[in-house]
């Protein structure tokens, strides 16, 4: 697929259609772009390099590109295999480019490639330093924890162009994507992968909006380059912990069915109720990063979880912990459990949540023993007006 930038700004990235799962871990049906830049001035800089996965393809169009040229830098913003995988591959190519981070950066790019890295030519720059290519001037931004350490972002004053490491990111080969709506997957990438990190982002959103931007080049997906407000100011509610949309996830973890019927009726109720969004998942089964995404996107949630070997059965307290460790806040949730001689899911999650930051347990607490009864349904009404109230 081809990408036009601007006339000295090339890109360099590859597609990845052959990925089943993105970090090990998230599945990636389109697939994933892994992105790299070239900026062709009187000096020549690669902005970094892609996954080891797709170095023959990458260094192809690089060596076609350059046509003949040497590069005289190559910027690292990211020591990520994903990016850096193919910058040993690079150092063979091209032995005297300088290769351009920040302090940090360079101690794991030893940690990856060794002893080696001592000898090359390097330029360790700092927050706000500049490199003059010619007519372009790069300016460089630390963006620690933004979601490694060493990140550090790019801005390019000549063309007006941000090069944001994993900042506006998102899964999808470019080829595959194209006409699909970018929000979807850019959210399931940011609250799986950055999610944790919100306050650094905040940060890197004030440097940023000190910056006149008129495209945005991530790492992964599509180079952003109208509407740039609407792609800034989600990041700004994801990054502030806010709902994006009004709305009620129902997530359920069941043995035998009688806990999924349960959360089904309930989704099922609240959607009578006016309520505006309602996502039922089933945790045993769905794509666990595209719950957490849900969780995150509305403002409440409902958990309807099977108790087990005294606690609470497994694929809800994975779900929890995911939540823990993405920084879950500032969220109505309401519980349903079931036990049929001892129920203990309740407890468990209520315990999980309280350490989360401002997450309100709505009431009533809902016990089922068993099965899902007519005697049950005073309860659980209680708990879909207790839930719908609050749209």
């Amino acid at each position: 697929m081809k990408v036009k930038i601007t006339d000295e700004i090339r890109y360099m990235g590859v597609d990845d259609t052959d990925i089943d799962l993105f970090e090990s871990q998230y599945i990636v049906p389109d697939g994933v772009s892994y992105n790299s830049y070239l900026i062709m001035d009187d000096k020549t800089v690669i902005m970094d390099t892609v996954d080891a996965r797709k170095t023959a393809e990458w260094e192809k169009k690089l060596l076609e590109t350059l046509d003949g040229r040497k590069p005289d830098y190559l910027v690292v913003s990211h020591m990520e295999p994903d990016h850096a995988g193919s910058l040993a591959r690079a150092i063979e190519l091209f032995p005297d480019v300088t290769l351009v981070g920040n302090a940090k950066t360079f101690v794991f790019m030893t940690q990856f490639i060794g002893e080696a890295v001592e000898k090359l030519h390097k330029l360790v720059v700092k927050e706000g330093d500049e490199l003059s290519l010619g007519k372009h001037v790069l300016t460089f931004y630390m963006a620690p924890m933004v979601h490694w350490p060493e990140v550090m972002v790019t801005y390019d004053k000549t063309d007006k162009v941000l090069f944001s490491a994993d900042g506006f990111g998102k899964f999808g080969a470019l080829e595959l994507t194209e006409d699909k709506d970018w929000a979807c997957e850019a959210r399931r990438y940011y609250f799986n992968i950055v999610g944790k990190y919100g306050a650094p982002v905040q940060t890197l959103l004030k440097k940023a909006a000190t910056l006149d931007i008129e495209k945005i080049c991530p790492l992964h997906g599509p180079v952003l380059t109208e509407n740039l407000g609407y792609y800034i100011g989600l990041y700004d509610t994801w990054s502030k912990y806010e709902p994006e949309d009004e709305g009620v996830l129902v997530a359920y973890a069941s043995i035998h069915g009688n806990t999924a019927k349960a959360a089904e009726k309930i989704g099922e109720l609240l959607k009578n109720a006016g309520v505006k969004k309602v996502v039922v998942s089933d945790l045993s089964r769905a794509d666990m990063a595209e719950v957490i995404e849900d969780a995150f996107r509305y403002d409440r949630m409902v958990l309807c979880a099977a108790s087990y070997d005294g606690g609470v059965f497994p694929c809800m307290q994975v779900f929890l912990n995911h939540l823990q460790a993405k920084a879950y806040q500032n969220r109505k949730v309401a519980l349903v459990e079931n036990g049929t001689w001892a129920p203990s899911a309740a407890k468990v999650m209520k315990g999980m949540l309280e350490s989360m930051k401002n997450v309100t347990i709505l009431e009533p607490v809902v016990t089922i023993r068993s099965a899902m009864k007519e005697t049950d349904m005073d309860a659980i009404d209680a708990l879909v007006k207790s839930v719908a109230e609050n749209d």
